[in-house]
């Protein structure tokens, strides 16, 4: 490769990819999501006011603080993880598992990063509204809780 060459590197697309639990086969429908959102991350910071300093407030740093991961998918009839939310949600059967979320190029390998959710497991379960005036398919939306997540990175290729 010559020195003055300019690699590119273009983001990757969203619009591809993978969710993995840590206790279904990847091959299921159960891996199969239309949306997936709540990659938050943020540092929490607790107020400390000095004596005699008027001018402001110190602020430090405590710890990490982390959204819920939402996704989005078609109504499946008969599937693992709806029993694994049931159990949770209706049974208090709390069951926590790691999910990755991977991105995926057009031969369906993982491109880009990949997130690790650990300990997640499920706080919440919707189904949209039923109507009869739209032509739309039937969305159930998982909500999951989790400890924190870890950002895994692809080796680059030479």
């Amino acid at each position: 490769m010559a020195a003055n060459q300019v690699i590119r590197m273009d983001p990757p697309v969203g619009f591809h990819f993978k969710v993995s639990f840590g206790f279904i086969k990847s091959d299921t429908g159960d891996s199969h999501f239309q949306e997936v959102s709540g990659f938050t991350a943020e540092l929490g910071t607790e107020e400390l006011i000095e004596g005699g300093e008027n001018r402001f407030v110190h602020r430090l740093p405590t710890r990490g603080k982390y959204g819920n991961l939402i996704l989005k998918r078609g109504l499946f009839t008969d599937s693992e993880l709806i029993d694994w939310c049931r159990g949770a949600i209706e049974n208090l059967d709390i069951a926590p598992t790691e999910v990755l979320v991977s991105l995926l190029n057009e031969d369906h390998e993982p491109v880009g990063d990949s997130f690790n959710f650990k300990n997640a497991w499920p706080v919440k379960w919707a189904v949209t509204d039923y109507k009869a005036q739209e032509n739309s398919l039937v969305v159930e939306t998982l909500e999951l809780t989790y400890n924190y997540f870890t950002r895994t990175r692809l080796s680059k290729q030479s």
